[in-house]
């Protein structure tokens, strides 16, 4: 019988959970069950421990760069000084200048304003336009009415498609087999791309092993 995620569950882990979140939630099961994340407890802790982290306890929709002066070289030294050639006070608090100087060029993004447009959004803040366009080519596969997510970014966030964007991005980057081998730190590489927030991560999924057991 498939893992169930239900709002009780969520409320307890996410008390200030978006609304746009809890719908998702509310009314996805079948989600769950289409990516195979609740054939079993396993899965279904490792998958949320993931998505609670990414989110902020369910509560960031939006990737924040709204940094200080002080923190941008902690963040990118090589790109801020002393070590690297920006000025961190030029960047400060100006999340769109940010994003299009730490982001654009890569990722997928060419454009001028793509570093900011493709910023990191949804349950697992997808980042990039080209993780957008993969993101798009999956869910179709499975829900032939997916919109493009490059071209409406924004999409990622609502109700309607946060949860498969999030599904989909986990079940095509196999995390459904590392996570049946409890190893959070290989779920971690694959989502993040490193292990930044690995001490964050490993909490989550102490808290969620309790709950889906």
């Amino acid at each position: 019988m498939p893992v169930s995620v239900d709002p009780d569950q969520l409320a307890s882990l996410a008390p200030s959970i978006r609304s746009s979140y809890n719908d998702a939630f509310a009314a996805g099961q079948d989600v769950l069950d289409q990516f195979a994340i609740s054939d079993n407890p396993l899965r279904v802790a490792h998958f949320m421990a993931q998505v609670l982290h990414e989110s902020g306890g369910l509560t960031i929709q939006f990737e924040s760069l709204n940094y200080s002066a002080d923190r941008l070289p902690k963040v990118w030294p090589k790109r801020f000084q002393p070590l690297g050639p920006l000025d961190p006070a030029a960047y400060a608090h100006d999340q769109e200048k940010l994003a299009n100087e730490v982001y654009g060029g890569r990722m997928g993004n060419v454009d001028p304003d793509d570093g900011f447009r493709y910023r990191g959004r949804g349950l697992l803040q997808l980042t990039g336009k080209d993780s957008y366009a993969e993101a798009t080519t999956i869910l179709r596969q499975t829900y032939p009415d997916a919109p493009d997510f490059t071209l409406d970014p924004d999409a990622v966030i609502s109700s309607d498609w946060c949860l498969k964007v999030a599904a989909a991005e986990w079940f095509s980057k196999g995390c459904n087999a590392l996570a049946d081998s409890d190893s959070i730190n290989a779920i971690t590489r694959a989502i993040n791309g490193g292990l930044i927030g690995l001490a964050e991560r490993i909490e989550w999924a102490k808290r969620t092993k309790n709950v889906w057991h």
